[in-house]
């Protein structure tokens, strides 16, 4: 008998012919999720992926990481054994013996993926029941909603025995939709909508605009925590902080005040742009949130969204904000979003911001700005960290 975890996957399951290559992305990314717990061997067979130790390995450190893997539906630490019933009874005293001694009703559920195992999946579940209920007299069979769920899979290189799986992060293998640049701005949203968009598979490189002195290097600190929070889902993240200032600047002294937060947006927009062409992005991320502030009205958003050629998604977009709220907390990114430390939409935020701005207006508010020379020297000033 040894210690095992298996992960069972989710949408991959679904795919058709190029179901290997998310399957090589899953294994890809389990292995360097895993690497700091020890040594595993990680392999795939029947529409589940395998981490088996070698040699000392901290499991429950590489449990609770498998948690967080985009593409695994469920995770289970197992023990595998031969497969004949005599060792999957064994096996299943001894791993799961705490448990069977202080639960009072049971089941066993029975998986044979091996046809060649001489018991079928009912056959096998009555067999096993009976025997722990005999070494175990405080257990009752009970067929609905048992206490404890002793699990038997007959698979093809051995069997396993395990309690009740854990629910994992699910959605697709980090890597499988893409690349694209998300604007992180060190609130509530932008992290949530991040998470939203790695599970779906996306590679992503995080933005921040800042504007010192307006804004301080706390507030820094933060976007780069957030973004170490953001990591074990989000694979190896590099925060690209850009430079914002002079913009804000230019816009405050040059162009009607109801404007400056649609007209900051466009900017963002352009440059974020920028450096998803320099990095093969296909589109860009936002956090925004129909009609939360005000440059989040349609019409706002429709003047924004014209500076873009990429496509901008935006995941939040018909969240209320406890949803919002209630997913930051689930990823832990709330606590570090709540600091009070200002963006730099805030500290240059206008009295009254307009919230139905027209296009024709905002254009002709931006001819007073050199906007190619704003965007390059924003574009010249970027310092990126590794989270």
């Amino acid at each position: 008998m040894f210690d095992i975890i298996l992960f069972k996957l989710g949408e991959t399951i679904l795919k058709g012919q190029n179901r290997r290559v998310f399957e090589n992305r899953l294994i890809a990314n389990i292995k360097r999720r895993l690497s700091s717990f020890g040594r595993f061997k990680i392999y795939s067979l029947q529409s589940t992926i395998y981490a088996e130790p070698q040699g000392d390995c901290d499991m429950e450190g590489a449990l609770e990481a498998a948690l967080t893997i985009f593409g695994v539906n469920t995770v289970v630490r197992a023990a595998s054994c031969e497969k004949n019933v005599e060792s999957i009874v064994e096996t299943a005293c001894e791993y799961l013996e705490s448990e069977l001694e202080t639960a009072r009703t049971f089941k066993v559920e029975s998986k044979r993926s091996d046809k060649s195992f001489p018991m079928g999946s009912i056959e096998l579940s009555q067999y096993v029941g009976g025997m722990l209920h005999q070494r175990f007299p405080n257990l009752t069979p009970e067929m609905k909603s048992p206490e404890l769920l002793v699990n038997v899979e007959v698979r093809d290189l051995a069997a396993y025995v395990h309690g009740t799986a854990l629910t994992a992060a699910g959605g697709l293998p980090v890597g499988v939709g893409g690349r694209m640049v998300a604007l992180l701005s060190g609130g509530i949203d932008s992290p949530v909508a991040m998470h939203m968009m790695a599970k779906r598979g996306v590679m992503l490189i995080p933005v921040h605009f800042y504007s010192f002195p307006y804004t301080s290097i706390l507030a820094k600190e933060k976007v780069l925590t957030l973004a170490q929070t953001l990591s074990p889902y989000c694979g190896r993240l590099m925060v690209e902080y850009v430079p914002f200032t002079h913009i804000q600047e230019a816009i405050r002294d040059c162009c009607p005040e109801p404007l400056a937060t649609v007209l900051s947006r466009r900017f963002m927009i352009r440059i974020s742009e920028q450096i998803a062409l320099m990095n093969n992005c296909n589109a860009l991320v936002t956090g925004e949130n129909l009609g939360q502030v005000a440059s989040q009205t349609t019409e706002a958003m429709s003047v924004i969204e014209e500076s873009a050629t990429l496509p901008i998604l935006r995941p939040l977009i018909a969240f209320d904000k406890k949803e919002i709220i209630d997913r930051a907390r689930l990823i832990g990114t709330y606590e570090t979003s709540i600091l009070p430390y200002e963006d730099c939409c805030s500290v240059f935020s206008p009295r009254r911001p307009k919230t139905k701005p027209r296009l024709d207006e905002v254009l002709a508010a931006e001819a007073a700005l050199d906007i190619y020379a704003l965007v390059e020297e924003a574009l010249g000033g970027i310092e990126r960290i590794t989270a």
